[in-house]
């Protein structure tokens, strides 16, 4: 008689509740989540995509078309389809543009290749064609660049407004291309050429008026500080003034609440508090024969001391906030000085003019014409604050494009038109190579055409006879022939009408979206852990807390009695 086998016990390998799902289901599940992200933000590429209005919990409205920002607003919970929101932020952070294409162009990578990872096809397969043929994207991209020359810097300012205004044709201020690209070359070609630090310029948003009332300001705004009586009485504009920049409180100091001072007699009593007026005066002296005409302090300035510069014609501001006080002494000169002793000339900056200007409902701090200026400052002004709020985000786009552009001079024609000349390129190199990966590289070059694809789309333009006219271009040797949303043709030659991108935007773009494409494929198994799920607790207390907390104190631990 045969005897049964032994029965196997359960290994329980992982806690109770755990969620895991794997093999095939699993990666078209991930494929499907990035493709609804993609769906979303797909109507806001192009110079016609819309925008999207999105609401928060506590009720805050926000209308951008900004890829990123619409990824970061979206609180997206997916665990695959948080990547995607990754490459967006790492695009923005990188380059500034190209948030939304590089969305787009993964999730179309992704779904080109749906039907062969449902046949069967290994993953690493699809993901060895698809760097090959990322490698490819590169080097054509970098084979047919236009380079442009710096020595000429007529031409070099002409192709930084192109590139400017080409970032800005999708954004809410389309309309007013031409006088913000002017203000935001002007920007970046004021600060330091070769740190191009963009934080140094400063964005101000004052509600009211309309986009065109909107100004560069050469130099540093901010905003009036709280001041105290007094400070009316002060002169609001100086012509070549010193100012000095400081980390010190000028308050009158009191003797603190819980300090204890014993005095025999009222004259003792008075010397205290004639030492600390004795205190403050020195400290405004000292300020007074520097010979500065502009006080600036992060720390409060109080109605003594205010009352006294006003008596002196000496402008002074308190509670600066630090990052204004920062740029106003990269723009003048000098350096923050944390004690108001020993302060000589070279510790103070100088300007050509300061003013106290009204601006709207708003009075303005303004420092002109000064010597050091690396720093500038862009007065935005609107209707709404959502408004006013987009086009910064628009302008900060705008702001990185140029700067890149600055540093490596190399363009592209955008439009679709790269994306265009690169499936073309991949299709025809993909013909040579055998076996499975021809099929993959194909797919790359489809997914490609996304770009152009939905431009057309989002404009309102019939897609296929527009991609087929610029297939028909591209094999004839047309290489920067792309999307014209605005011509009875619907195709152009966009490198002569001048809608060029710096090519890192593209190479960048590129080499993410392949990069996400392949993480997402190689992902076979997600294995959620139950307490992910539930609400993050605060930190875990030591062990045995509780248990000295419970313990009885009595007249204190280690005390002898009496």
């Amino acid at each position: 008689m045969q005897r049964g086998l032994p029965m196997q016990p359960t290994v329980v390998l992982l806690k109770e509740g755990t969620d895991s799902s794997q093999g095939k289901p699993q990666l078209l599940s991930n494929i499907s989540a990035c493709l609804a992200i993609s769906e979303t933000l797909a109507s806001t590429l192009g110079p016609r995509g819309m925008d999207k209005l999105i609401v928060n919990e506590r009720g805050e409205a926000q209308i951008t078309n900004d890829g990123a920002t619409i990824l970061k607003l979206l609180d997206i919970v997916h665990p695959a389809a948080r990547t995607l929101v990754d490459i967006a932020r790492a695009q923005d952070a990188e380059v500034g543009d190209g948030t939304t294409s590089v969305v787009l162009l993964a999730a179309q990578l992704l779904k080109e290749v749906r039907n062969y990872i449902e046949e069967g096809v290994s993953p690493h397969i699809i993901m060895k064609g698809y760097r090959k043929a990322c490698q490819l994207a590169i080097d054509r991209i970098k084979e047919i660049q236009v380079t442009v020359d710096k020595s000429d810097s007529e031409r070099f300012h002409s192709l930084l407004l192109k590139c400017a205004s080409t970032s800005m044709s999708s954004k809410l201020i389309h309309s007013e291309k031409p006088f913000f690209s002017n203000m935001v070359v002007d920007a970046v070609q004021s600060l330091d050429q070769d740190e191009l630090d963009e934080s140094l310029i400063g964005v101000k948003k004052i509600a009211g008026g309309g986009m065109q009332d909107s100004l560069l300001v050469h130099g540093v705004a901010f905003k009036k500080t709280f001041t105290y009586a007094g400070a009316e009485q002060q002169p609001k504009s100086f012509t070549d003034p010193l100012i000095l920049s400081l980390n010190v409180e000028l308050e009158l100091k009191a003797e603190k609440d819980n300090a204890e001072v014993r005095v025999e007699a009222v004259s003792d009593y008075q010397e205290i508090v004639d030492a600390e007026w004795e205190i403050i005066y020195r400290k405004l002296d000292a300020i007074e024969k520097t010979g500065a005409k502009v006080v600036l302090s992060k720390l409060p300035i109080g109605d003594l001391a205010t009352q006294w510069f006003a008596d002196r014609d000496i402008f002074c501001a308190g509670r600066v906030a630090a990052g204004d006080l920062q740029r106003v002494v990269k723009a003048v000169g000098g350096s923050i000085q944390s004690t108001c002793s020993d302060i000589r000339r070279e510790h103070l900056g100088t300007c050509g003019t300061f003013e106290e200007r009204q601006i709207g409902g708003e009075r303005y701090n303004i420092f002109e014409g000064c010597p050091k200026a690396k720093t500038c400052t862009l007065i935005l002004r609107g209707g709404a604050e959502q408004f006013i709020e987009e086009v910064e985000r628009s302008l900060h786009d705008a702001i990185m494009v140029v700067k890149r552009a600055v540093k490596n001079g190399d363009v592209v024609a955008g439009g679709g038109a790269i994306e265009m000349d690169l499936s073309a390129h991949i299709r025809k190199h993909a013909l040579s190579i055998p076996g499975k990966i021809q099929l993959v590289m194909t797919a790359f070059a489809k997914a490609m055409e996304i770009i152009p694809r939905q431009i057309c789309d989002n404009a309102g333009l019939d897609s296929t006879d527009i991609l087929n006219k610029l297939r028909m271009k591209h094999a004839n040797g047309f290489k920067w022939f792309g999307v014209d949303v605005d011509g009875s043709e619907g195709v152009r030659d966009n490198m002569e009408a001048f809608v060029w991108e710096p090519s890192l935007v593209k190479l960048n773009a590129i080499s993410s979206a392949t990069e996400a494409a392949c993480l997402i494929l190689s992902v076979d198994e997600t294995v959620r852990n139950p307490q992910s799920e539930a609400q993050q607790a605060g930190p875990q207390a030591p062990p045995g807390t509780a248990q000295r907390a419970l313990r009885p104190q009595g007249r204190g631990r280690g005390m002898p009695r009496r």
